[in-house]
């Protein structure tokens, strides 16, 4: 294997480099993409049951937000349930997007990796080609153990950076698909959230119906019957 990496020049460094950055990105989106640490059951019913009770205090909400990626966006919704409906929507799409941003996290690099490995296998074919014919150029045509070398170059590089760029691809997509399928199970679980508080704030009275029928009057309203006195005043005196 250490002659096969020493043969395929110098181009082999930076293709391995290249393919331990994919691996090491791979087997850490794999772990932080756990649904566990996304989209826990026992999360999702804590956000339904502090919606339904409507009694949501911010330990609550902060315990939620911690404890995984939906829980954030859920904590959000939650901490927003007592403005209008589409504000509350608005924060949870915002919420939602930096969620999002969170799950793709490294998956750009990936890509990357999987678009420039067949580059850089491309470019150590170049150099090896060039070597072979360095190589004709003193030793003549006639000896096939000069141009040896830089074929073997040129075909390693290649193989190489292909087959980095395959596993580099492959797993993109996958992981892409994951945090897709993620993004729409969040979606949906937002929107329930949603209906849920809006249901209870319908059901809910009006603060003014609440307690005592009296009304308490307002500056203008006061000011406005001070206006009528003094102008029943006036008249009464007239």
């Amino acid at each position: 294997m250490l002659e096969i990496i020493i043969a395929g020049g110098v181009m082999m460094i930076p293709i391995i480099l290249a393919s331990i950055i994919a691996l090491a990105i791979i087997f850490e989106r794999f772990w932080a993409l756990g649904r566990s640490k996304v989209m826990p059951a026992a999360d999702i019913e804590m956000a339904r049951k502090l919606a339904e009770t409507g009694q949501v205090s911010s330990n609550a909400i902060d315990n939620l937000s911690a404890s995984s990626v939906v829980g954030s966006v859920l904590a959000t919704g939650l901490a927003s349930s007592n403005l209008p409906r589409h504000v509350m929507k608005e924060n949870v799409e915002e919420a939602g997007r930096h969620a999002v941003h969170r799950l793709e996290r490294y998956l750009p690099a990936l890509a990357t990796i999987g678009s420039i490995a067949p580059l850089m296998g491309l470019l150590g074919t170049v150099f090896g080609m060039i070597s072979s014919f360095s190589q004709i150029s003193k030793a003549g045509a006639g000896d096939p153990a000069a141009v040896a070398g830089g074929i073997s170059e040129a075909l390693i590089t290649t193989a190489a950076g292909l087959v980095v760029a395959l596993i580099a691809v492959i797993f993109h997509r996958l992981l892409k698909a994951k945090v897709d399928n993620y993004v729409f199970g969040m979606e949906q679980e937002a929107v329930k959230l949603i209906e849920i508080v809006n249901q209870n704030n319908q059901r809910r009275p009006p603060a003014a119906s609440v307690g005592s029928h009296s009304h308490t009057p307002t500056p203008n309203e006061r000011a406005a019957a001070a206006i009528a006195a003094a102008r029943q005043r006036m008249g009464s005196g007239g």
